[in-house]
């Protein structure tokens, strides 16, 4: 039901959650010698999400492994500037959804009370 209700928005604001998880992982193991930092091609994993694909499914193969620019000497690949970055962009994308998702219900709910 929230499919037809709130369209691809509902798709989009679980994407960007499980991306924003992903990125707060890779900042988190900034200093995890080894550690390589992945992301979830958004444009991608929507597709798939509105092509039919499981949740799971559409983000598993969009997680990609993120390339450094440059390489740390204990094989790390995170960048913290790349990843305040991508957190920032997806921060903003994920309010924006929300406010999308936030209008549509409040104009749900004043058509339901008839005003």
């Amino acid at each position: 039901m929230s499919d037809s209700i709130f369209g691809i928005h509902a798709s989009a604001l679980e994407l960007r959650s499980q991306r924003m998880g992903l990125i707060a992982s890779n900042i988190a193991n900034a200093a995890t010698p080894g550690y390589k930092a992945k992301d979830i091609d958004f444009a991608s994993a929507l597709a798939a999400r509105e092509n039919g694909s499981s949740r799971q499914g559409a983000i598993d193969n969009a997680t990609l492994y993120r390339v450094p620019v440059m390489p740390s000497m204990d094989g790390n690949t995170v960048e913290l500037s790349t990843e305040q970055m991508a957190f920032a962009e997806n921060a903003v994308g994920y309010s924006a959804t929300l406010s999308f998702i936030k209008g549509r219900s409040d104009t749900l709910s004043r058509a339901l009370k008839g005003q």
